[in-house]
């Protein structure tokens, strides 16, 4: 079971890493995503405020709404592609933070994204990370998250 878990977190980071090395030389918004996928890494520790400042500074008022735009759909991407419960967790409580401590600004379109895109969907998530917390749903864990949803 060791040997496992070992794998999964070797591929968590590999998948990191490779996606870092991708916006290095493929986005225009480079230091925007490697500071997102950083911030929501497979590491089991909490985001480093140095990530979760870029992340602050990309969703303030005064950078180009499609800036914002951007990131909310790239933390969307990320929340709804991952089968890990690690980042899971690590995007929504990146999301939480810049509703809580970031631009007023962000919340009025996160609301405008979401009325277009299905945003937050967290009931359908199924950890793949082991088969020990594949029984354990984060939809369940989270559930007091789905409220908010709603603004």
């Amino acid at each position: 079971m060791g040997t496992f878990q070992t794998l999964r977190k070797a591929y968590g980071a590999l998948k990191d890493s490779t996606k870092v090395g991708l916006a290095k030389v493929n986005s225009d918004y480079k230091e925007l995503d490697i500071a997102i996928v950083k911030a929501t890494s497979h590491v089991e520790y909490p985001p480093k405020e140095r990530h979760v400042r870029k992340i602050f500074y990309a969703t303030s008022a005064h950078q180009p709404r499609a800036d914002v735009a951007y990131c909310i759909h790239t933390l969307s991407k990320r929340l709804s592609k991952t089968r890990n419960w690690i980042v899971a967790i690590k995007t929504l409580i990146v999301i939480h933070r810049i509703l809580r401590e970031g631009d007023p600004s962000f919340k009025e379109d996160l609301v405008t994204y979401s009325r277009r895109v299905r945003f937050l969907q967290i009931t359908n998530f199924k950890d793949d990370s082991s088969p020990l917390d594949s029984s354990m749903q984060l939809g369940i864990v989270l559930h007091g998250f789905e409220p908010m949803h709603n603004f």
